[in-house]
């Protein structure tokens, strides 16, 4: 392990060192984020819950030759609310950064908000993008004026004696290329592995999710509305179990999502139509498939009702109603989210 350090700390050197005779100029930042989440309906694939957390980030960094090059550190202190300090959480963040007028690449520790797409809800449930701000390991990003891309490595558990390692790789892009005509696609690799032990209870599991998508924009040609956008296209889950057979499951069916906006107000829909997108949910739950549970269903429409009610600069203050809809259960979220964001980058 010492040796490790050493090397790490000798290659650090010999990459900065040829940067410092540029004066490096001191960055910072602080991100605090707070939600509020009531959680009731029927309990069948999501349970009735109170989510009350308050998330603070604060970051410093320095830049090297005219701000192409970036180092910063931090943490991200995530703590329940009406527990005291108990049950806190703190998430390590340290990385290196690169920004050109087209490519970007971030590897470490590193915000997930620094994600050109928030991953969709059948990729990452809202529950774990509460609690897991990073993303641990790569992030590339090509970007132009007409559409970009960008590749994320999340390795989000270390093989351990007790811990199972698992990694998940995801894939996003769209592009305008003509008039309102949208096209696009989201691609998630989903790994889960064995622990250390090798437990007898334990096998190797895939997941992979394709979603490509067409739609049209039409934010500009609409009178009554400040924003419209659609978009529908087929969606398939490939999961394997490697424990108990080498089959791949192989249920598909179609997502659609549209939002409209005026002024402060807002409704965004989402829909899913086709078989039960995560067969192995029953047996490892989110450690396999970490997206919304309600996929499971064959018919779910979630419908997000929102306004909000501060959005500058500095502070976004939004409240949300949520309405989740199943053929087996019907659920009523409702929501109120803060993020303020202070910084001299």
């Amino acid at each position: 392990m010492i040796r490790r350090i050493i090397a790490v700390a000798a290659a650090t050197l010999l990459l900065v060192l040829p940067l410092s005779a540029q004066k490096p100029r001191l960055t910072w930042s602080v991100d605090l984020g707070s939600v509020f989440e009531n959680r009731e309906g029927d309990n069948y694939y999501s349970p009735d819950q109170t989510i009350f957390l308050t998330r603070l980030s604060p970051e410093v960094g320095l830049k090297v030759l005219d701000g192409a090059h970036r180092i910063a550190g931090g943490v991200s202190w995530i703590q329940p609310c009406g527990n005291g300090w108990r049950d806190y959480k703190l998430c390590p963040t340290l990385y290196y950064a690169y920004k050109s007028p087209s490519w970007r690449l971030a590897v470490g520790m590193l915000p997930r908000t620094m994600l050109i797409e928030e991953l969709h809800t059948v990729l990452l449930s809202d529950s774990l993008r509460y609690r897991q701000p990073n993303i641990r390991g790569v992030l590339l990003q090509y970007v132009k004026p007409k559409g970009h891309f960008e590749v994320a490595l999340d390795w989000r558990s270390l093989q351990t004696d007790s811990q199972r390692e698992a990694f998940n790789v995801n894939f996003a892009g769209r592009c305008n290329p003509t008039g309102a005509l949208l096209v696009g696609g989201r691609v998630q690799i989903n790994h889960l592995a064995k622990s250390l032990s090798d437990y007898d209870d334990q096998g190797v599991n895939d997941d992979i999710t394709v979603n490509p998508y067409v739609g049209l924009n039409l934010s500009h040609r609409t009178a009554l509305l400040d924003s419209l956008e659609i978009t529908a296209g087929p969606i398939i889950n490939l999961e394997r179990d490697r424990r108990y057979d080498h089959a791949w499951r192989t249920p598909a069916g179609v997502l659609v999502d549209a939002v409209a906006e005026w002024r402060i107000f807002g409704i965004k829909e989402t829909f899913y139509a086709g078989k039960n997108l995560y067969p192995l949910y029953p047996r490892y739950g989110a450690l396999l498939n970490m997206g919304d549970p309600n996929y499971q269903a064959r018919l779910y429409s979630r419908t997000n009702v929102y306004a909000r009610i501060f959005s500058n600069e500095y502070v976004d203050f939004e409240a949300s109603l949520d309405f989740h809809y199943t053929k087996e259960a019907f659920a009523f979220w409702q929501r109120i989210a803060l993020r303020v964001y202070i910084g001299n980058r």
